[in-house]
């Protein structure tokens, strides 16, 4: 409940302006113009030891002639004075600033220095900073403008973070002449401290942000990008462009930034699994953001076409081919119903072409024959001005058909002056239109992506199958063996140890230092088999002749023996060579080549790779990238993505793979992924799946030295499912309890729980009257990330349901070191243990978690808590500016 810590950012009473002037061409004397000449109500103070007055103001030599409390410090003067400048601003009392001043890129020694001074300094004195190196921020609520921009933003609903100064003016250029508006705009700069994990938290919390755009160059702390990503997007749309995607276009973005940029598809696996939409350009960023703004919602991507102009429906449907939007196939009885009402040379097809005189009754029936359909997702309606066409009252129809619609319908009259009026007409109503037949499908394909992402969002999975567990700490020791070895790269042998504690079906193999040993390992497995060479030097044997299949008989093994030996050392005499790798013959019939891999992004951590396998893999491209952990509903997805896909089910005379098993093996991978933080690189290729099973046939598996202080699941971007959490109580009356992390799916038994609170119990949770939970405080309150929040819930079976009796959750601080908690307890189950196990154990992980401190709010009315709070070794005092509250705390 209290003030949010960059309320001081976004809504200060008082800001100083150190670098300030009167000349527009300066950016001291435009920052401080923007503030004056934009109404900030709040104090204003400029500070210029050149300066005695700016405009009617006084200006202020340092900030020791100002006695008042100031919240914002806005600096603007040349780097190598903004080190002191933070200092008196700490020694003030200040606790937000912006710098503007640019001189603190990466590359320069001087500059690096002054970044770890003002970052000293700030730690010192518990200060947070937006930029260098930064246009600055507008928040249209706050009526202040601390940019250097020439433009002001029109109020509005949209926030815009952007790494880019450059992007955000020409942003705010574009927008004003087309009437868009902005709740906030943020300009990071080089983000020294202040990032987009802090703001996007921020942001899914104000009522005067609608939707959220973001321009990406590079990433620095991929967990808090992801995390705050995970909580806006839960709240409200949230729309992504991200420079860089081509291997030039990153590089760029490195020198421009200083910042690391994620391949492109692991990025782009990153965003879907964060909830989010991606656009590809400016337009396409806003487009998204207001059809999404609006309320307009898709339930998939099976989009129905309508149009006057069979060429507009040519190139709407060739767009969504390109989108991977599906025209949806229309129902017997939606055909029937426009056969009826539509003339008898109609498409009788999607796209839906009803002919260049189609009058507005058409329109309006082809629009209804599609809502009703179930297999339609969205409608997409278009119009070309034809001779014999009243494009207003055709908008007017669409617009009436649409009034009861819960499908998305979008518009497209294409032309200028011949349609104005009927676009006007779907401004007025709010119907989204666009001016081009590519630009409506893309404009879809976002609802459908948003649909689509928000389901891989709501996925929790844990670290750990729920089956049979691996063997983690044999699979760390055959690694800690290797790296002590000085080795990074696996052997043949180490590889499939790894694989086989992790449940991985693999064939096996015996390594083999001579022919001689290679004949009794072949006559011990039985014929045919395959031989491959050993070497640490060679990660792809078949790149340098070092693989023979289908050795039938002995006097063959020998001489395949050599003939490999020869033919790798003629590759090259500096390979070290082990020997070869004996294996049988694997050849089931009807088999396909799959490949599943995984691969440690520089800025996202492991991303597990599946798609076509064997020798062409590279050459086909064919991959679908995902962040683990995984679940069956997420590897079902990844696997949908590939081309190879299509093969996996009947195809001619093959039958269907066992698909169980394929998801089976990429689910284990994640484990081996979530469990072996040391896990760089692997290749299981090929790996081979038929009806009756999968088998990886080779593995690759390249290891690192990692931290040995590194906290459980550090290493990878989303953290998973805490499971290990779960414990369980018996009350005195034998009644079970369990004690586990609240997921998503507990929204119904949490908002339960809270509705049957006593009005008191309320009040002491809250400290607010309140009757429900919100749909806002629902997400908030089980959809989670457990890197910086966790909620424990305490629940017990009931005739087969489950149902909540109590709660308790913290939120990590920004000082990432103490945490803030809350607890309450069903009335009825109030005494029994329940709230002194919830707390023990929360106060575990956050222990566990790194956390030092945790600490409260209580009411000094609430007598039962404060009593469990001594119980528990809290220190309880009285809070310094409300008496009616408590303040408990403890150290972990």
């Amino acid at each position: 409940m209290a003030r949010h810590y960059l309320d001081r950012l976004f809504a200060p009473n008082a800001i100083a302006v150190f670098g300030a002037g009167e000349s527009p061409a300066s950016v001291g004397g435009r920052i401080y113009m923007n503030l004056r000449d934009g109404g900030f109500p709040g104090a204003l103070y400029p500070i210029n030891p050149k300066r005695q007055r700016i405009f009617d103001r006084e200006c202020h030599a340092s900030l020791a002639d100002i006695q008042a409390e100031i919240d914002l410090a806005v600096i603007v003067t040349p780097a190598r004075t903004v080190p002191e400048i933070i200092q008196s601003c700490g020694e003030h009392g200040i606790r937000m600033a912006v710098v503007i001043s640019a001189g603190f890129g990466a590359g320069d020694d001087q500059g690096s220095e002054l970044c770890r001074r003002v970052q000293a300094l700030a730690r010192q004195y518990r200060m947070r900073i937006l930029g260098p190196n930064c246009l600055g921020l507008i928040r249209t609520g706050s009526r202040m403008n601390a940019t250097f921009s020439k433009n002001n933003a029109l109020p509005g609903h949209l926030a815009l973070i952007s790494q880019s100064g450059a992007l955000c003016t020409s942003i705010l250029d574009w927008a004003v002449t087309r009437n868009i508006g902005f709740s906030t705009l943020i300009s990071l700069g080089d983000a020294l401290d202040i990032d987009f994990g802090e703001l996007l938290d921020y942001l899914a919390q104000d009522p005067e942000t609608v939707s959220i755009l973001l321009y990406v160059e590079g990433i620095r702390n991929a967990r808090g990008f992801i995390s705050g990503l995970r909580v806006a997007a839960r709240m409200k749309p949230v729309v992504v462009v991200k420079a860089g995607r081509h291997q030039e276009g990153s590089r760029a973005a490195v020198t421009h930034t200083g910042a690391l940029v994620g391949a492109d598809d692991v990025f782009d696996a990153a965003l879907q699994r964060a909830g989010v939409v991606r656009a590809t350009t400016i337009g396409q960023l806003f487009s998204a953001a207001g059809v999404l703004a609006a309320g307009y919602r898709a339930r998939g991507n099976r989009l129905a076409i309508i149009t006057n102009g069979g060429g507009l429906g040519v190139m709407a449907t060739d767009r969504a081919v390109d989108l991977g939007v599906t025209l949806a196939d229309l129902a017997p009885v939606t055909l029937e119903t426009l056969n009826r009402n539509l003339p008898a040379h109609w498409s009788h097809a999607n796209p839906i072409d009803l002919l260049g005189d189609a009058p507005p009754g058409r329109y309006a029936a082809a629009i209804d024959a599609c809502l009703a359909d179930n297999g339609i997702d969205g409608i997409l309606a278009m119009l070309s001005p034809q001779a014999m066409t009243d494009p207003e009252a055709c908008a007017q129809a669409v617009i009436e058909a649409a009034a009861e619609s819960s499908k998305p319908i979008l518009c497209c009259w294409m032309g200028d002056q011949q349609v104005a009026a009927g676009r006007n007409r779907f401004i007025a109503s709010r119907i989204p239109h666009f001016h081009s037949p590519e630009a409506s499908v893309e404009a879809f394909a976002h609802l459908a992506n948003h649909h689509h992402n928000q389901q891989l969002l709501m996925q929790v999975p844990g670290p750990l199958a729920e089956r049979s567990e691996p063997d983690i700490e044999g699979a760390r020791l055959i690694i800690e063996s290797a790296l002590a070895e000085r080795r990074t790269l696996l052997s043949p042998t180490e590889a499939r140890a790894v694989l086989h504690a992790f449940r991985i079906p693999a064939v096996p193999g015996v390594a083999c230092a001579s022919a001689n040993e290679a004949l009794v390992a072949a006559q011990s497995i039985g014929f045919p088999v395959a031989m491959k060479i050993n070497s640490p030097d060679i990660s792809h044997k078949s790149d340098v002749g070092g693989v023979k299949l289908n050795i039938r008989n002995a006097q063959a093994v020998r001489a395949c023996y050599h003939d490999l030996i020869e033919a790798v050392k003629a590759k090259s005499a500096d390979l070290r060579i082990a020997g070869v790798i004996v294996e049988p013959m694997q050849s089931p019939a009807h088999s396909r080549e799959l490949l599943i891999g995984v691969v440690r992004d520089p800025v996202f951590g492991p991303a597990i790779t599946f798609g076509a396998g064997g020798i062409t893999a590279e050459a086909m491209q064919d991959r679908a990238v995902a962040l683990p952990p995984l679940n069956d509903f997420l590897i079902e997805n990844m696997i949908r993505r590939t081309r190879v896909a299509r093969l996996l089910g009947p195809f001619r005379n093959l039958p269907a793979i066992d698909m169980n098993a394929l998801i089976e093996m990429l689910r284990r991978v994640s484990e081996m992924v979530c469990e072996l933080p040391a896990l760089v690189e692997m290749d299981l290729n090929p790996v081979i799946a038929h009806a009756g099973g999968v088998m990886a046939l080779d593995a690759r598996l390249v290891v690192a030295h990692v931290p040995s202080t590194l906290e459980p699941y550090a290493h990878m971007a989303i953290h998973p499912y805490p499971g290990h959490l779960v414990s369980r109580l018996q009350l005195a009356d034998g009644t079970d309890i369990v004690i586990r992390p609240i997921r998503p799916e507990d929204a119904t038994i949490e908002k339960s729980f809270v509705h049957n609170l006593s009005a008191d119990s309320k009040y002491f949770r809250f400290m607010q009257g309140l009757n429900e939970l919100t749909q806002d405080m629902l997400i908030r309150f089980t959809q989670l990330d457990y890197h910086r929040e966790l909620a424990l819930i305490a629940v017990f079976s009931d005739q087969g349901q489950e149902r909540e009796v109590g709660v308790a959750r913290y939120v990590m601080n920004p000082d990432g070191a103490s945490c803030e908690f809350a607890l309450v307890v069903a009335d009825a189950w109030q005494g029994k243990g329940i709230g002194s196990k919830l707390m023990t154990d929360l106060m575990g992980a956050a222990a566990k978690r790194g956390l030092s401190k945790i600490v409260g709010e209580v009411l000094a009315t609430n007598v039962k808590m404060l009593m469990l709070m001594r119980s528990l070794g809290f220190t309880v005092t009285p809070a310094a500016d409300e008496p009616a509250i408590c303040e408990v705390s403890r150290t972990l």
